[in-house]
């Protein structure tokens, strides 16, 4: 019987997924998978990318075990594709490969000032505070007045992390470095800004309901947002998620705010227009625009300019992903370009046989747990029905690969070296009565997870 030998290239919701996918699909050859990460640990975003008071989130994890555990698919982990090893390596002793590497980049925003000292992107915060190990142990938290710029569930997790009690996050698996940090944070007042009004807010209504809930921080948000033209008020007439949020800011226009010692404001109808930087380069304040309806589905700007002063900035308008060597890349889109997770030729429509992509560098990133798992399956329908086009693999041993990665010195982790890891960090939680404490630094995750 035909045996199909599959590299797929990140160990997050996207791969794993993808890799369950074809073991339960229909099919008419064996399948045998290694899965590439280039972190010593699995799951990609969902440990490095949602903030650590989510736990309902995290709890994917538990459904991307039962895909690892099941004994069906390898994991390489500590491995980088393009520097340990390469596209020619992969036709050597694969079939075919599917990239799932994610967008982790932070998207630019193109206005004056975006770059001062102070102004930093999202998704290299998240990083920090989730503690990925190759981003620094430290992190300057200094501003007592902050802005966040986006209205999606990533400027909530930051913006709530920044305003949040360090103390509060205890029973969190929050690295340890990260919690000093956050308690020696002057930060008082949080500012996030949404160019358009409160019935077209990208975030979920459990993200909001979970900014009203934080201890000792007053949610603060202006009359004037809530002056709704039609279209808005049709919005919320017909779409619950839009109805629900609503709801919530109601509630908060009616709280008595003053007593808290933190607060966080929500600025909609508020369009950026620069960061303003004081003598020494660094950043002074905010200047934005007044905007309204413009009566098809967008705003326009009123003239009204206004500024608030700050002394830090996080961009949070969204991530973009990264090229990989030898892969065609849209660098206006951040993606692979692909025909239903068929890799295309950069500059026309040509099939790059034997090289898939799916999760957020085949679509962008965009949408929720279900739409990767809808990726993966319309990729994975391509791979089974591509098997002529399939490449011949020289040496398509299982421990060829392994071998390979020896004779460069790579220190690659495996599926028993997670569990060690896993194991090494609920056991620093129980001992303090949390979950988990996760271990940062790599050289130590690869460490614990390959003891001598």
């Amino acid at each position: 019987m035909t045996k199909l030998r599959l590299a797929i290239v990140g160990a997050g919701p996207a791969g794993i997924y993808a890799a369950d996918i074809l073991l339960k699909a229909e099919r008419e050859f064996d399948v045998s998978i290694d899965l590439f990460e280039q972190l010593p640990a699995p799951y990609g975003l969902v440990r490095y990318g949602v903030a650590p008071d989510h736990p309902r989130i995290k709890g994917i994890i538990t459904a991307l075990r039962e895909v690892l555990d099941s004994g069906e698919i390898r994991l390489f982990g500590n491995v980088t594709y393009g520097r340990d090893i390469t596209l020619d390596d992969l036709k050597k002793h694969y079939n075919a490969v599917i990239f799932a590497t994610g967008a982790m980049r932070d998207s630019d925003l193109d206005i004056p000032g975006i770059d001062l000292k102070g102004s930093y992107g999202a998704a290299e915060f998240v990083s920090w505070f989730d503690g990925h190990p190759d981003v620094p142990r430290t992190w300057p938290l200094e501003a007592e007045s902050v802005a966040v710029i986006g209205n999606g569930n990533v400027a909530l997790d930051v913006s709530r992390i920044l305003a949040k009690h360090a103390d509060d996050l205890l029973p969190t698996e929050i690295p340890d470095n990260v919690y000093e940090i956050l308690k020696s944070s002057p930060v008082t007042d949080v500012h996030v800004f949404g160019r358009r009004g409160p019935a077209q807010v990208k975030f979920t209504p459990l993200e909001l309901r979970e900014l009203g809930e934080l201890n000792d921080v007053d949610m603060i948000v202006y009359d004037e947002d809530f002056d709704y033209d039609e279209g808005s008020r049709a919005a919320i007439a017909s779409n619950k998620q839009v109805m629900v949020i609503d709801r919530v800011l109601q509630k908060w226009r009616e709280r008595e705010v003053g007593q808290a010692s933190r607060r966080l404001h929500l600025h909609f109808y508020a369009k950026p227009l620069e960061i303003v930087s004081d003598d020494e380069g660094a950043v002074a304040a905010i200047r934005y625009e007044r905007t309204e309806p413009d009566g098809e589905g967008g705003v326009r700007g009123t003239g009204d300019i206004r500024e608030i002063p700050i002394q830090a900035l996080y961009r949070a308008v969204g991530y973009f992903g990264s090229p990989l060597d030898e892969i065609p890349f849209d660098k206006k889109h951040g993606v692979i370009p692909n025909h239903e997770g068929q890799v295309l030729r950069k500059g026309d429509n040509e099939r790059m046989y034997g090289v898939y992509a799916t999760g957020w560098i085949k679509r962008g990133p965009v949408g929720l747990i279900g739409h990767t798992k809808s990726d993966a399956m319309e990729t994975i329908k391509h791979v089974i029905n591509d098997q002529g086009n399939w490449w011949v693999p020289a040496d398509p041993s299982e421990e060829s690969v392994e071998n390979l990665l020896k004779s460069r010195g790579v220190e690659y982790t495996n599926l028993d070296g997670w569990h060690n890891l896993d194991a090494h960090e609920l056991s620093l939680g129980d001992q303090r009565g949390r979950t988990r404490v996760k271990v940062v630094p790599r050289d130590e995750m690869v460490q614990i997870s390959n003891p001598k």
